[in-house]
């Protein structure tokens, strides 16, 4: 299949600026926190053939059906979270962060008799060592199920579509499944699935399901190879459980949407894949935005298919962000290029496996309007000072406001992408202030670079930096290269080339 077949850039990209913003999406199942344990290995334990791993950082962030609504909150999606936790400090945490993404927790059912289910995920470098599950996957009793039901049929006269994320933990039991469908019918809301069962009687009447293809082969009991397996694989779910379509991701195969007696396959956008957990949550997340949005299945399952192929870039179960989808849309299709332009939350994920790998973080700033020699050099010089170099790059708003009403003469997507495409650039992210302080303060790199028209007193962030034993570079600038000097030239010359 080739690329943008379905999708239209402009309506596509008018659609998730105007429409994501009024979408209300409900994601009702399985509540986990997921906890990283960042860190380094050097050397194998003497007590048994594992590695040691020195923890450096330890973060949180909600996980399974909480994933699924931070992926809706990141598209700008307006976004209901309902589930059941325990009464414990995990809880807490949960819904500390819920808050944090400006998502409501009147949704969370307490439950006293199971415990918050968590992941704790050790990382060193990109690569996760071991998982551990604390979890409770006894159905819920009667009480907290008609408590969970009674809140989710309430949502459906306020959102425009509803996600269940089953991770087969005991909340959408069977009796919820049944009622809660069939009423979701009966008010014309679609409901999207993303399965774990290997049944999916529970789940006749939705929309549709989201299998991959480990979970598709557990349900029908068999192997999937080729497209033809997967096309009739998607027309027997689609048959026998009473839905109106199915999705069936199939890793670096890509994607198959069953869809009206036709299938429709669309291979991988991903060019290089460092976590696969989570990307799940950002297709059924971006699915549903799409749908409730007005696109059609095609251009919303292409669109899930494009977050997929940013989402397996990332460390960890990252959001893919509204501002990434665009940016592939306008690129059309996804490069290792584009995957260098990282949100400050992918870039600190990143950097933290930089770090662990004992990598020396460079990092620099500036507008880069017409990128010239000058830059080229310097930023060359730059990375020399260590292993990788994060370029902070002003936005449109803050390069006018720093130039005056003229500039920039180059869109900031386009700076980005310029600078990216830079082989000694590993990182580039926007900044919408006037200096960087904050970026700085969030990277905390090891050495901070400016050009040499400044004097060390003068950079903005260097007591920051040498606070914590962080280097200042000066770098020399290239004579005579500038471009404001290109400007100049531009407009003398313009009068004699007209």
């Amino acid at each position: 299949m080739l690329k943008f077949q379905f999708l239209k850039k402009s309506t596509t990209k008018q659609t998730i600026n105007d429409t994501f913003p009024n979408v209300k999406i409900a994601v009702i199942g399985d509540l986990m926190l997921d906890k990283y344990l960042w860190g380094a290995v050097s050397r194998i334990s003497p007590e048994a053939p594992v590695p040691v791993v020195r923890v450096e950082r330890k973060t949180c962030s909600l996980g399974g059906a909480g994933n699924v609504a931070h992926n809706l909150v990141a598209l700008g999606c307006q976004t209901r979270l309902i589930g059941v936790v325990g009464n414990d400090t995990e809880a807490d945490i949960l819904r500390s962060e819920m808050l944090c993404l400006n998502i409501p927790t009147d949704g969370l059912v307490p439950d006293s008799n199971r415990p918050t289910t968590i992941k704790t995920r050790v990382i060193s470098g990109s690569q996760q060592l071991i998982r551990l599950d604390n979890e409770f996957t006894a159905a819920v009793n009667q009480e907290i199920e008609q408590d969970l039901l009674e809140r989710s049929i309430a949502e459906l006269d306020h959102v425009n579509l509803v996600i269940l994320s089953d991770y087969s933990k005991g909340v959408l039991t069977d009796n919820f499944l049944k009622t809660f469908l069939s009423i979701a019918r009966q008010k014309q809301i679609p409901v999207l699935v993303d399965p774990k069962r290997s049944d999916y009687t529970a789940y006749s009447g939705a929309t549709a399901i989201t299998p991959n293809r480990a979970e598709s082969e557990l349900a029908l009991k068999r192997s999937l190879v080729s497209d033809r397996d997967f096309e009739v694989a998607g027309q027997e779910l689609q048959q026998k459980y009473s839905l109106d379509a199915v999705l069936m991701t199939r890793s670096e195969k890509g994607m198959t949407l069953f869809l009206h007696g036709k299938a429709y396959h669309f291979p991988t956008q991903a060019k290089e894949v460092f976590d696969i957990s989570g990307a799940g949550d950002a297709v059924i997340s971006i699915l549903a935005a799409s749908l409730a949005a007005g696109l059609s299945w095609t251009e919303a399952v292409e669109l899930s298919n494009l977050g997929a192929g940013v989402a397996v870039q990332k460390v960890g179960t990252a959001p893919v962000y509204k501002e990434e989808l665009l940016q592939v849309i306008e690129q059309e299709g996804i490069s290792s290029t584009n995957s260098k332009v990282l949100q400050l939350p992918d870039l600190i994920r990143q950097l933290a496996a930089w770090k662990a790998q004992g990598k020396k973080i460079v990092f620099t700033n500036g507008c880069f309007d017409l990128l010239h020699v000058g830059h080229v050099v310097y930023l060359e010089k730059a990375k020399a000072l260590g292993d990788i170099l994060i370029v902070g790059l002003n936005t449109d708003n803050s390069v006018t406001r720093l130039k005056g009403p003229e500039r920039p003469l180059v869109a900031e997507a386009d700076r980005a992408r310029i600078l990216a495409s830079l082989s000694f650039v590993d990182g580039v992210t926007l900044f919408e202030q006037d200096t960087p302080i904050d970026l700085i303060m969030a990277i905390k790199p090891d050495i901070l670079v400016k050009g040499a028209d400044y004097r060390e007193e003068e950079v903005v962030g260097a007591n920051f930096v040498q606070s914590y034993q962080g280097q200042v570079a000066l770098i020399p600038l290239v004579d005579d290269r500038s471009t404001t000097k290109i400007v100049n030239k531009i407009a003398k010359t313009a009068p004699i080339l007209n």
